[in-house]
């Protein structure tokens, strides 16, 4: 019976000390790509980063969201586990189907962790948004000069010198002259914006897109891409060698932005077959701005079949 009782002791003491154990997660981009991480719907990281690992983790498992920055790749989210005193390690990379996605690589004792690296950022796990406090301070100016004739003109200057005591001196010129006297006022304002919630992430005013030239109706809200990031865009669609891959990209960055329908058809003339040419184009229908526009798209087509089937289609369109 003592036997028993001292070894159901060692047990309780031995799943306490494992239960206290902290817990270590890193997560690093193959590829480079900057990106926020997110544990039970908390940020951690306030920049983004491409290599973070977040320390004194005290549950089995967390839900686990990759914000990323490049406005291209969609969020992961996903729900890791893990054991307790370790250091898990997991990578961001891209799939054999061209997608990006959160691997485990390994696993070690949180003792034989190894040092922090140059280019990454180290965060205490926090469970609660930290609060922001941002102030901003303008300052105004304004200067106003009134010319008037004088005969006279009076300079005084006054110099305090704490080692040889004021000294003052007066000059004093009679004649005719001009007296210009400037008065200069200096307001300051101070804007304090405290901010909670997600850090990183700052809502400001937008005013709508106009496209110029054109008064048809509005798809999707916001700014479409720029010809700068869609360029990008179109090279690394193009550095795929199959089509499934090319059209899981395209729809990727599809569904994370706004297109015009000029960009969706230069994103369809890079397939070579109608029928994924048909899928894009209607895939794209609800991201795209100036649907007014996406008639031009029936020039991307061979057959009259395909158009007749986009149009039904458009024509069916439910936002």
């Amino acid at each position: 019976m003592k036997q028993f009782f001292t070894l159901f002791i060692l047990l309780v003491l031995s799943q306490l000390s494992t239960a206290q154990q902290n817990t270590n997660l890193v997560f690093f981009s193959e590829q480079g790509q900057q990106f926020y991480i997110v544990l039970n719907g908390v940020q951690q990281n306030v920049n983004p980063e491409t290599n973070v690992r977040v320390t004194n983790l005290i549950q089995p498992y967390y839900k686990v969201k990759v914000k990323f920055t490049d406005g291209m790749t969609p969020d992961i989210d996903k729900t890791i586990n893990f054991n307790p005193g370790t250091e898990t390690t997991y990578t961001i990379r891209n799939s054999n189907k061209g997608e990006v996605v959160l691997r485990w690589m390994s696993e070690v004792p949180i003792q034989q962790a190894p040092q922090p690296m140059p280019n990454q950022q180290v965060i205490i796990y926090h469970s609660t948004p930290p609060v922001t406090t941002v102030t901003q301070t303008t300052v105004i100016s304004s200067t106003t000069t009134n010319p008037s004739n004088s005969e006279q003109i009076n300079m005084g200057v006054n110099v305090n010198d704490p080692m040889n005591g004021g000294t003052n001196i007066n000059i004093n010129v009679n004649g005719t002259g001009m007296n210009n006297q400037t008065q200069s006022t200096t307001t300051t304002y101070s804007t304090t914006t405290t901010t909670s919630g997600n850090v990183g992430t700052v809502q400001q005013s937008q005013s709508a897109y106009v496209m110029p030239g054109y008064n048809g109706n509005v798809g999707c809200n916001g700014y479409p891409m720029s010809e700068t990031r869609f360029n990008e865009v179109v090279q690394s669609i193009k550095s795929k060698s199959f089509d499934d891959s090319k059209l899981t990209m395209a729809k990727q960055v599809i569904n994370t932005n706004c297109m015009t329908s000029g960009q969706v058809k230069r994103l369809m003339l890079l397939f070579s077959f109608e029928d994924t040419r048909l899928d894009l184009a209607k895939y794209a229908y609800g991201y795209t701005y100036d649907i007014g526009n996406y008639y031009q798209l029936n020039d991307a087509f061979t057959f009259e079949s395909s158009i007749d089937e986009l149009n039904a289609y458009t024509s069916g369109f439910r936002r």
